[in-house]
């Protein structure tokens, strides 16, 4: 049974973690497609379908509620922003994490710049409206910086000594 190196570990959660951006791109897609597609009512009707089992159990439930406020409060420009947005955001990801995944050196100074513009608006955002989401998601972006960052370097170390042979 062989040891893992240092550097195999950092490959495997660089991996794992560009992966879950990958998902997450697509699933900005999917929601900012289907946000096009369905009006503001509607929305709101499928927030209550989706808490109304969870409020019938704790009235005070904090996601349930925020969920069902948030869907109350859409209006039509509100939701056509949300789906631009959306797409927008996982056009960039899917792109950058398709061309990561392929090996392509450009992308990685691209993920860290994507990512390093979106954490500043999450921190924004988060002296806006702190949320434990919010602060879950600026980590594992920061997190995601310091892999791409380090794969970097070790691509070019490696494209560099392949170069020299």
């Amino acid at each position: 049974m062989g040891r893992l190196r240092v550097t195999d570990w950092w490959e495997r959660f660089f991996a794992v973690g560009i992966v879950l951006k990958g998902l997450d791109g697509v699933l900005e897609l999917v929601v900012g497609t289907l946000l096009l597609f369905i009006s503001p009512a509607r929305i709101h009707e499928l927030a209550v379908i989706v808490t109304q089992p969870e409020l019938s159990e704790d009235p005070d439930d904090f996601i349930a509620t925020h969920l069902l406020h948030t869907a109350a409060g859409v209006t039509g420009a509100a939701v056509v922003f949300t789906a631009l947005y959306l797409l927008a955001h996982g056009i960039v990801k899917v792109v950058l994490v398709t061309a990561l995944l392929l090996d392509k050196l450009w992308a990685y100074p691209w993920m860290i710049a994507v990512l390093v513009i979106f954490i500043l608006y999450q921190l924004y955002q988060l002296t806006l409206t702190p949320s434990a989401g919010l602060i879950a998601l600026t980590v594992f972006d920061i997190l995601i910086v310091v892999l791409t960052w380090h794969e970097y370097g070790r691509h070019r170390h490696r494209r560099k000594l392949e170069g020299q042979s």
